[in-house]
């Protein structure tokens, strides 16, 4: 009777580490997503307000990041790209959980046919 409570007392306790072990992995999981999530939204956010400067384009990103739980790190509006970093406390860990993310113009990254150049004066069209 004896051998069989010290297995028991070892079966639940791998039990329960196993299970620690699985929980804990998946908060962290959970949060990187939640991180990236948040960049994303505020690249998409910061970009759709690139054309009225850098200083908007970063306030709204700043916004974004703020109603998704994170803090907006480093913005940086280039010609026709956002680029943003977020930072998310863990709940899990003693660390910061970072994310960064780029937006821009969908047209500007459509890759042209080979062998072809567009027309001077041209803008190109939406594709269907």
């Amino acid at each position: 009777m004896g051998s069989a409570a010290v297995w028991w007392v070892s079966c639940c306790l791998v039990s329960w580490f196993l299970v620690h072990t699985v929980l804990t992995i998946a908060a962290v999981r959970l949060e990187r997503d939640r991180a990236g999530t948040a960049a994303d939204l505020a690249a998409l956010s910061a970009a759709a307000r690139a054309h009225r400067g850098t200083e908007a384009a970063c306030a709204v990103a700043r916004e974004t990041a703020r109603a998704n739980g994170a803090d907006l790190d480093e913005c940086a509006v280039d010609v026709h790209t956002v680029t943003v970093t977020v930072a998310l406390s863990s709940t899990v860990l003693p660390r910061t959980v970072r994310a960064r993310s780029r937006a821009g113009p969908a047209h500007l990254l459509e890759a042209e046919p080979e062998g072809t150049a567009p027309s001077p004066g041209v803008s190109p069209s939406p594709s269907s």
